[in-house]
């Protein structure tokens, strides 16, 4: 019997890709005054000056977003369950890189659940709960309150160290952050890819004109498609010549 299924233009991609592609250059930017910092030639907060930490948020909200649009595309189209663990194992071995750089770089808060170790855990859940469509929103406003609503039930039930130790803290049901680089629990985060999920769910169901980038805005879809890539080159190359830098003396 030959498949029904309506065929999404590849066009429309082009939203979440541009989407992406301005997660990036924003997020290239972050990194770029975090290595000024960390070099020295600046002096920045980045762990509690709003200006920084709530930079980081949206831009970690903006990945975690296009990711759940991502996945509602993915089941729409009818992607397998090969082809998703085929793009999945390539997360998950990039955090592990991640890991393996950040012990060396920064051995006493090394990066062990990250945006990608947590991306790796939250593509699966997105992947099996996208049938759910529009419905994910309810899932998604408990996930994003349930940590805030467990602090202070937990600091008082004796519970706390235990939830805050590393074998658990992946979860977010923490009364204290712990010491690391880059740390992105599923609690709250899977809440916003679930939003993400649920947009995409709700865009596809929803007639509109496909959308494509302007010739001006072009970059944007090209580094959105090769995401992952770009995110394991970036810091590298930046750290590299901000390094060449440094050790000459300029």
């Amino acid at each position: 019997m030959a498949d029904r299924r309506p065929v999404l233009p590849t066009q429309r991609l082009d939203a979440i890709d541009s989407l992406r592609g301005a997660a990036l250059l924003w997020m290239t930017l972050y990194h770029f005054f975090f290595d000024l910092n960390n070099f020295g030639f600046l002096r920045l907060d980045f762990y509690r000056d709003p200006l920084w930490t709530l930079q980081r948020t949206a831009i970690l909200s903006l990945f975690l977003f296009c990711a759940g649009l991502g996945q509602a595309v993915a089941v729409r189209r009818g992607q397998t369950w090969p082809r998703f663990w085929r793009r999945w194992v390539w997360v998950l071995l990039s955090a592990l890189l991640v890991s393996a750089g950040s012990m060396w770089m920064f051995p006493a808060s090394f990066i062990y659940f990250g945006v990608l170790h947590g991306m790796a855990a939250m593509l699966i859940v997105a992947r099996l709960s996208a049938p759910l469509g529009p419905w994910l929103l309810v899932p998604a406003a408990l996930a994003i309150a349930a940590p805030f609503a467990a602090a202070p039930l937990l600091a008082h039930s004796g519970l706390a160290d235990l939830f805050n130790a590393p074998s658990l803290n992946w979860l977010g049901l923490i009364t204290r952050k712990p010491v690391t680089e880059d740390y992105v629990p599923l609690l709250p985060w899977m809440g916003v890819m679930w939003l993400g999920v649920a947009a995409g769910s709700h865009w596809l169901q929803t007639p509109s004109t496909p959308w494509q980038a302007p010739n001006v805005l072009g970059l944007l879809p090209l580094l959105g498609r090769w995401s992952l890539l770009y995110y394991m080159v970036h810091q590298p190359v930046m750290i590299g010549g901000l390094w060449l830098l440094h050790s000459t003396g300029v």
